[in-house]
């Protein structure tokens, strides 16, 4: 990351998330949770996109006011070749942007994806929207957006 993008981090949660993902060697800035990504976007301090396919957002749920830019498509979810030029339309690759998909896997290799293409603040919302799997293979018990009551909505 270039010195003037890092003298840009100046949220505390951002600052703790790239520090750890420095220690962890990820290749992008970093990780927060959905608690603290809400909190940056409710403040207009991040951009949040939405990972996932248009169909999970539709009979899922998702954040309103949010962006979307699917990194995965239809029922097989084929990986969408034009990922990061669509997200990069939407964001700009110096802007402070949350990745959010259903349990924070494939929003992590979007983030590293971005940030491979040169995005310099990109961060992928743990836990996702639904959550991990719980032993009963359920998601929502545990973690993620709708568990800790974050805002959402339902078409």
């Amino acid at each position: 990351m270039s010195v003037e993008a890092e003298e840009r981090v100046t949220h505390p949660v951002l600052a703790a998330a790239r520090e750890a993902a420095q220690a962890r060697g990820l290749s992008y800035a970093g990780g927060v949770t959905p608690r603290e990504a809400w909190t940056l976007f409710s403040a207009g301090e991040a951009l949040l996109v939405d990972v996932r396919s248009g169909e999970e957002r539709k009979f899922v749920g998702y954040v309103p006011d949010t962006l979307h830019v699917a990194w995965a498509t239809g029922t097989s979810l084929t990986r969408n070749p034009r990922f990061v030029r669509e997200l990069e339309a939407k964001t700009g690759k110096d802007a402070v942007v949350l990745l959010l998909c259903r349990s924070g896997n494939r929003s992590a290799l979007a983030a590293e994806a971005a940030a491979k293409a040169g995005f310099t603040q990109v961060y992928n919302v743990l836990e996702g929207f639904e959550g991990e799997l719980d032993d009963a293979q359920r998601r929502g018990e545990r973690n993620g957006w709708r568990f800790h009551g974050l805002p959402w909505v339902q078409d």
